[in-house]
C-alpha cells in the first residue's frame, strides 16, 4: 500500500512538472554522412548548440557512451531490420533491451524508443508483428525496471491518413484500421505518445498548388486566404498545425482521445534540383525558425490547444550520401564542423539565453527586397556601417541573402548610433529584438558571446516525463524530488 502511494504521488508530482514547464524541441540525427565526426566530436556541437532533446535512427554505442553524463534526452531507434525479428521473439526483444538500454542507464538519459521508422509504409512486410515488438520490449523494460523511465512508440507517416484536409473529417487509412487501433490501444495502456513524422514541405510541394507556401512556412496569410476547416470553423495559420490535428482526429475517429502527439520528424531542406524551386536556405530558415517560435508558445493545436506540441527537427547535419533528389541530401541546420547552415533565433523572450537584456536591430521577415537593399546601402554607406563581415569569404556572407545581409547592416549602425539617436526603421524595414542574432562565426554587435556561435533552440532541459512537456530540472533533482515524495509518503 506504501509503495503504491508513492508511486502515486510520484507520478503525480511529475505529471505536474512536465505539463507546467512546457514543450521541446529536439533534433534528429542520421548518419549517412561522408564526413560524420565522432561521436564525441557530435555529442560537443550538440551541447555547444545547447540542444537538450535528439533521436538517433539506431542504437550506436558510440553515441550511447558519448551521450552518458551530458542529461541530453536521447531516443533511440529499433531499426526497420530489427522490428521483425523482436516481433517474433521476446527474448531477442529482451536482449535489445539489455544491449542498447540498460546497458547504458542512468548515465545516458534514455527516455523513449522509436520502434522502426514509418513502418506501415515503408515495410509492410513487418507490420502485423510491429505492435506485438512493442509489446515485447515494453515487457522486458518492465522486467529491467525501467518501463517508467522510458516510453515505447513508432514514428509514423502523414500517408496513412489519405486526406487529412479538412483535419476534422480525417481518418486513417482503413485497410491499417485492425494494425492502428491496436497501435492506439498499446499507447493508451502504457501512457506513451503517438510518434508523427509532418512535413510540410511535401504537404506543399505534392499539392498541386492548393495551399500557399506561406501557410507551409508559418507565415501570415492574408484575410481572404485564410485557411479554416468548414466543420469545426477552426482557421489553421500552418499546415504543421493542420496535420498534428488531422492525426488527432482520426484517432478520434477510432474512439481513442488525448493520446499526446509528438513530431518527431519536421524541416524543410534548404537546397534542391532545378525541379525543386522551394528547396532554399531563404525558406528553410524561415521554417525552422518559425517552428521553433510555434513550439514554444506551449499550445496545442486547435482542436487540443492544451496540448503543447513537441517537434524533433529534422536534421542535424546534411545526409550526403542518401538516394534521391538533391534535396534529400540537405535537410541539415549544420555543417559537420558545427557552424549552422543559417541562423537560428529562439522562440521568444522566456526562451532568451545570455545576454537577455541587450537589445538588436533586425531586418523584419516581411520587408521588400527593394527596401532592403536600399537599406543596406544607406547603412553601410552614409550610415558609416562596418559591412566587411557580409563580403563574400567573410563570416557573415552566408547565407547569401537580403535578409540576413541587412540584418547584420542594420545592427552594427544601431548599436553605434542609437545612443545618440540613431534608430532601428530603415523604412520600416527593420525592428528591435532581444534574441541574440549571432551564428557560427557570424557574431553580431552587442553580443555577449564573443567566441562561439548562438544557434540554439528552446532552451528545455533534462529529463521529459510525459509527452506533454518537459521539465527544467537535472534528472539528479528529479530523482531526489521523487525520492523525498516517498520519503514523505512513508512518514505519513
Amino acid at each position: 500500500m506504501i509503495l503504491e502511494r508513492c508511486l502515486g504521488s510520484m507520478l503525480l508530482a511529475l505529471s505536474m512538472l512536465s505539463n507546467v514547464l512546457g514543450a521541446f524541441v529536439g533534433v534528429n540525427i542520421g548518419t549517412d554522412v561522408s564526413s560524420m565526426p565522432p561521436a564525441s566530436d557530435v555529442v560537443a556541437i550538440v551541447k555547444a548548440h545547447q540542444i537538450t532533446h535528439i533521436r538517433l535512427y539506431d542504437a550506436d554505442p558510440h553515441m550511447l557512451k558519448a551521450l552518458a553524463g551530458s542529461g541530453i534526452e536521447v531516443t533511440v531507434g529499433v531499426t526497420n531490420e530489427e522490428v521483425l525479428g523482436i516481433g517474433e521473439s521476446a527474448s531477442a526483444a529482451a536482449a535489445w533491451i539489455n544491449k542498447n538500454v540498460a546497458a547504458y542507464m542512468p548515465s545516458t538519459n534514455i527516455t523513449a524508443i522509436a520502434v522502426g521508422s514509418e513502418v506501415l509504409t515503408s515495410v509492410p512486410h513487418s507490420a502485423p508483428v510491429l505492435v506485438t515488438a512493442m509489446n515485447n520490449l515494453h515487457k522486458a523494460l518492465v522486467a529491467a525496471d525501467l518501463n517508467f523511465q522510458v516510453k515505447v512508440s513508432t514514428p509514423q507517416s502523414m500517408d496513412i491518413i489519405p486526406k487529412p484536409f479538412p483535419p476534422s473529417t480525417a481518418t486513417f487509412n482503413s485497410s491499417w484500421n485492425s494494425t492502428i487501433y491496436q497501435l492506439l490501444q498499446f499507447l493508451k495502456n502504457t501512457n506513451s505518445y503517438y510518434m508523427l513524422n509532418a512535413y510540410p514541405y511535401y504537404g506543399y510541394t505534392n499539392g498541386n498548388g492548393i495551399f500557399p507556401i506561406d501557410y507551409a512556412l508559418f507565415k501570415p496569410l492574408p484575410s481572404v486566404k485564410q485557411i479554416v476547416d468548414p466543420n469545426t470553423l477552426f482557421h489553421y495559420n500552418s499546415m504543421f498545425d493542420a496535420m498534428v490535428d488531422a492525426t488527432y482526429y482520426s484517432m478520434d475517429a477510432l474512439n481513442f482521445s488525448v493520446i499526446p502527439i509528438v513530431v518527431t520528424e519536421t524541416g524543410w531542406p534548404w537546397q534542391g534540383g532545378s525541379n525543386e524551386p522551394d528547396a532554399t536556405v531563404e525558406n528553410a530558415e524561415t521554417f525552422i525558425n518559425k517552428l521553433i517560435q510555434r513550439v514554444s508558445n506551449n499550445s496545442g493545436p486547435p482542436s487540443q490547444p492544451t496540448i503543447p506540441i513537441n517537434a524533433y527537427i529534422y536534421e542535424l547535419f546534411n545526409e550526403d550520401k542518401r538516394p534521391g533528389p538533391i534535396s534529400e541530401k540537405n535537410w541539415g541546420l549544420l555543417f559537420t564542423n558545427g557552424t549552422a547552415v543559417f541562423p537560428l533565433s529562439l522562440g521568444g523572450p522566456s526562451q532568451i539565453t545570455g545576454n537577455s537584456t541587450a537589445v538588436f536591430c533586425v531586418a523584419k521577415d516581411d520587408a521588400s527586397e527593394d527596401k532592403l537593399r536600399d537599406g543596406i546601402n544607406w547603412a553601410c554607406g552614409q550610415g558609416q556601417a562596418n559591412c566587411s563581415a557580409i563580403q563574400s569569404g567573410q563570416p557573415c556572407y552566408l547565407p547569401n541573402n537580403i535578409k540576413n545581409h541587412a540584418s547584420y547592416a542594420y545592427n552594427d549602425y544601431y548599436q553605434k548610433m542609437h545612443t545618440v539617436g540613431g534608430t532601428c526603421d530603415f523604412d520600416g524595414t527593420a525592428t528591435t529584438t532581444t534574441i541574440d542574432p549571432s551564428y557560427g562565426s557570424c557574431i553580431f554587435t552587442g553580443s555577449s558571446n564573443s567566441s562561439t556561435g548562438r544557434e540554439s533552440l528552446p532552451p528545455t532541459a533534462l529529463g521529459p516525463i510525459s509527452p506533454g512537456g518537459s521539465t527544467k530540472l537535472p534528472l539528479s533533482k528529479i530523482q531526489f524530488l521523487i525520492s523525498a515524495t516517498c520519503l514523505l509518503v512513508v512518514l505519513l
